[in-house]
Parts: C-alpha cells; structure tokens; sequence
C-alpha cells in the first residue's frame, strides 16, 4: 500500500467509525445475504461479534502505517476462523459485504481513490491471512 492509500483508509474509518455499531449491522446483514450459508458458523446474538469486528478493524486499520505491527494479530485471526470453520473462498464474499458496508457508511466520501484504497487494504491482508492459515497465498478479490 502507498502512503497515500493508508491514509484514505485511516481518514475514511475515522468516518465510519461514529456509527460502528449501525455499520457491523450493514456489513453482517449483507454477509448473510450474499454468503447465506456462513450464518451458521456465527452465534445466534450477533452483539459481542460486531463489537469485535469493529475493534479488529479498527486495529488493523491504525496499524497499516506500520504493516509489519499488525501482522502477528492477522495471522492468529486467521488460524482462528479455520476453527471456526472459514475457508479461502469466504474471504473475497467477505471483502464484499466489508466494500459494500464502507460505500453505505461512507456516502459521497466513497470515492474512486477510497474504494481503491480499501480493496488493496483488503487484498493485503487477506493474502496474508489466507497464506498463514492454508499455507499458500490466494487471491482475494
């Protein structure tokens, strides 16, 4: 990622960010739209895995000015959600809905330079987290 990009990532989060709570809604309730059979592997009270997600995205996204910080929690993540049953192919249905979340929450600051900013973000990390938990990098998007 270009200095530039980490810091649409990180300008545009902090937008998001006030209204985290409406935008873990968004983004598990297009998950399960468009991956229905992923619902399974989430517990029946969605509350504490929202606030998670929104922790572990805002950690991430602090930390992609220093790539190399956040890589130990990436790759633990990821061995995790192979307990959980994740597979690489969730990871791009993942991406998706996380897109799609941020162009709701963000409106008009969803430009072509964020949504490019956060697909490489996305791609970057989901790389990584795939080759850490399968042992072969796969592509993403």
């Amino acid at each position: 990622m270009t200095p530039d990009q980490v810091q649409l990532v990180q300008q545009s989060f902090a937008k998001v960010a006030p209204i985290s709570e409406t935008a873990a809604v968004l983004f598990y309730d297009r998950l399960f739209e468009i991956a229905p059979s992923v619902k399974s592997m989430f517990p029946a009270d969605m509350t504490e895995q929202r606030k998670k997600l929104m922790m572990m995205l805002a950690t991430v996204v602090g930390g992609l000015s220093n790539l190399e910080s956040i890589l130990p929690a990436a790759s633990a993540l990821a061995t995790r959600h192979v307990s959980y049953g994740a597979r690489p192919e969730h990871y791009p249905v993942v991406g998706a809905a996380l897109l799609w979340t941020l162009e709701k929450g963000l409106g008009e600051g969803w430009t072509p330079e964020v949504a490019d900013a956060w697909t490489v973000a996305y791609g970057t990390l989901s790389g990584y987290m795939i080759s850490q938990a399968y042992g072969r990098p796969q592509a993403a998007e």
